[in-house]
């Protein structure tokens, strides 16, 4: 009983203590784990080779992470018995790509244990995952995040934008994040990969004002295709890509399609009705200009938006392996990015 005790007191105190502080900033790992970001890279790029719709769940993983109480891996931890955590939230059932985050974490603990945070981790990987393509760096990544201990369902109800969201709900929702017209405009581009659920618009099929009508902002020969997909407002399985023709190239087609109204959730089709974020659209139309687009909204705010949620003192933790040695017995304890201590 009383080495079980023990056992629990170390694990809890490793995980809470032995966190730097800090703002972010380049090589934060280059003494503590020189090794962090490639090992990151290497399993990511490994993984990616053989599933090539993992950049599209890193980066929205990353994407509904970083909406939330900033860039902290809460979307990563699980819900208990007395809390409904984030990733157990409507708007984030379909998010995929924990297990890699996990996989990638394992091997930083086995190199560095309690060193590296979920939060980099995911930071690096979304990255690094989009890169693959390119065989290069897409954007630098700041690194010295910590992991949240809160994680609350209610929170990315009320955070998250919605593919139902018209500009101004949208715009409100990222001005609350320290984000302009033009971060709005770049970041929506990370639709140029992945897919959408039909129920996430297929209202604009079959009932866009409740009278059984078409959304006639979308491109008709395009909405037929979709009814080809989506044969009901109540088909909540079937997904359909977001960029059509395009969906596993990180490319401008997306901002092309949307010019010729081809954008797939409401949210898309919002950007074409203000002056200012339509002339933006404009202006990504080839990927030189998207991909310099997306390099400064990360670099210049160290992909956590203007340090939005940055967690400092016992806000913070780093999820890690324990070890514990004792004369009886050794214990080998795992506490993965899913987990939580308080």
């Amino acid at each position: 009983m009383k080495t079980a005790f023990i056992f629990a007191c170390v694990v809890v105190l490793a995980v809470v203590g032995g966190c730097h502080g800090g703002d972010l900033r380049r090589s934060f790992y280059s003494t503590s784990c020189p090794s962090a970001e490639a090992i990151v890279k290497n399993i990511t790029q490994k993984l990616v080779a053989s599933n090539p719709g993992l950049p599209a769940d890193l980066l929205r993983l990353h994407f509904h992470d970083c909406f939330v109480r900033g860039c902290d891996a809460s979307v990563l931890i699980r819900s208990t018995a007395n809390s409904k955590a984030e990733k157990d939230a409507p708007p984030n059932l379909s998010l995929e790509g924990f297990e890699v985050i996990d996989e990638i974490k394992t091997e930083l603990e086995k190199k560095c244990a309690g060193t590296v945070s979920c939060a980099d981790t995911l930071a690096l990987a979304a990255r690094d995952a989009v890169s693959f393509q390119f065989q290069k760096p897409m954007w630098e990544v700041l690194t010295g995040r910590r992991d949240g201990k809160v994680s609350l369902a209610s929170e990315a109800l009320a955070n998250l934008p919605s593919p139902f969201s018209n500009f101004s709900t949208l715009l409100r929702n990222f001005q609350r994040k320290g984000l302009t017209v033009h971060d709005l405009v770049v970041l929506s581009g990370a639709h140029t990969i992945g897919d959408g659920h039909c129920n996430l618009f297929s209202n604009r099929l079959y009932n866009f004002t409740g009278k059984g009508d078409q959304d006639p902002s979308l491109d008709s020969t395009y909405a037929a295709f979709l009814k080809t997909k989506c044969r009901s407002l109540s088909d909540t399985t079937t997904k359909v890509d977001m960029d059509p023709g395009s969906a596993n190239n990180f490319d401008a087609s997306y901002f092309v399609n949307l010019k010729h109204k081809k954008g797939l959730f409401q949210s898309d089709a919002a950007l074409l009705t203000d002056r200012t974020s339509n002339k933006i659209v404009g202006e990504l139309q080839k990927s030189t200009d998207f991909f310099q687009g997306i390099r400064t909204v990360n670099e210049k705010n160290g992909s956590n938006w203007g340090s939005y949620g940055l967690l400092r003192g016992d806000q913070k933790e780093v999820r890690r392996y324990q070890f514990l040695n004792s004369s009886y017995s050794f214990f080998s304890f795992f506490i993965s990015c899913s987990d939580v201590t308080f």
